[in-house]
């Protein structure tokens, strides 16, 4: 299993398998990065302008891999838990931890550390609650499992859902006022 420069587990054997379009790719099978940021990486801002800027993913001609694109992105904009299904609710003006957290699939090269830099080289994410987050970054658990959400992230969903309908409730002026006296 791949694990996070820190030696924990990420959940995964392969990243790539929870890997979407990148997220640097056009409608239109371009590559942004190469278009938008060409003194980050010139050489291959040259090789894509060449190509008029065709994502080396993207292209069904070409048979590149996410793994073989330098630049390669992809993160998970799903705010649900991909392990349990857990959906995310925030309140407005609410300074509550978030249920979900994202999770780094890939780091580096692929060997699981992080480069000389301690950047990310690729960069995997997806959401998971922070109760599925702390159960696979202790190893033991995968983000493949078949799981149900935890009982204290379902009563603190629920609590946030009371919370919201309670903002959504009107209550006429008259009634507070009679309420105070």
């Amino acid at each position: 299993m791949e694990k996070t420069p820190r030696g924990t587990s990420v959940g995964v054997d392969d990243p790539y398998a929870f890997a979407g379009v990148c997220d640097r790719c056009t409608d239109d099978g371009r590559c942004r990065y190469a278009f938008e940021r060409p003194d980050a990486d010139p050489a291959f801002a040259r090789e894509r302008a060449a190509e008029e800027y065709a994502c080396p993913v993207h292209d069904p001609k070409r048979e590149e891999t996410p793994a073989d694109c330098p630049h390669f992105r992809s993160r998970n904009r799903d705010r649900e838990c991909v392990r349990c299904g857990l959906e995310e609710k925030r309140l407005a003006h609410d300074e509550e931890r978030p249920l979900l957290e994202e999770h780094h699939l890939s780091y580096a090269d692929g060997s699981g550390s992080a480069s000389e830099d301690g950047e990310l080289s690729h960069e995997i994410t997806v959401y998971l609650c922070r109760w599925c987050h702390a159960k696979v970054h202790s190893s033991w658990a995968r983000i493949t499992d078949d799981v149900t959400p935890e009982p204290e992230a379902v009563a603190e969903l629920e609590g946030r859902r009371g919370r919201e309908q309670e903002e959504l409730g009107f209550e006429s002026a008259a009634e507070r006022y009679d309420a105070d006296e």
